[in-house]
């Protein structure tokens, strides 16, 4: 008995959110179809004009977005943005920088922070 080895498809949510992009700015055969995991290697490999465009203008899916603004998702919903954003949009918040953004950069910095304390503390305590 032979066995056959199925290609391993994923659906165009799970493939957008790895390629960091925002699903319903994506081709519409992108987002009817299933993509194999060869498809996904290829588009992250050699992305398309479609993608390079998405990736460089946006919109922007909200992880990408808390990213560049340097803040968390969490972050990003206490300061009313629930949507996907541009670049030319998240340019234009990092230059109002309004009073939430700067509070949410601070907590995120803090967190970090912590996190490294924390992880030093686990390592000395692990020698």
């Amino acid at each position: 008995m032979t066995s056959h080895k199925t290609a391993q498809t994923m659906k165009p949510a799970t493939a957008a959110k790895k390629l960091g992009v925002y699903l319903e700015a994506t081709p519409a055969e992108f987002q009817e179809g299933v993509v194999s995991r060869t498809e996904l290697n290829a588009l992250q490999s050699d992305p398309p004009e479609w993608l390079r465009e998405l990736r460089r203008n946006g919109p922007h899916p909200r992880p990408v977005v808390a990213a560049k603004l340097g803040v968390s998702i969490s972050g990003l919903a206490r300061g009313g943005i629930t949507e996907a954003l541009t670049t030319e949009q998240i340019e234009a918040l990092k230059t109002d920088n309004p009073d939430w953004l700067q509070q949410e950069r601070t907590t995120q910095a803090e967190v970090r922070k912590e996190a490294v304390r924390i992880k030093e503390k686990k390592e000395k305590e692990e020698k």
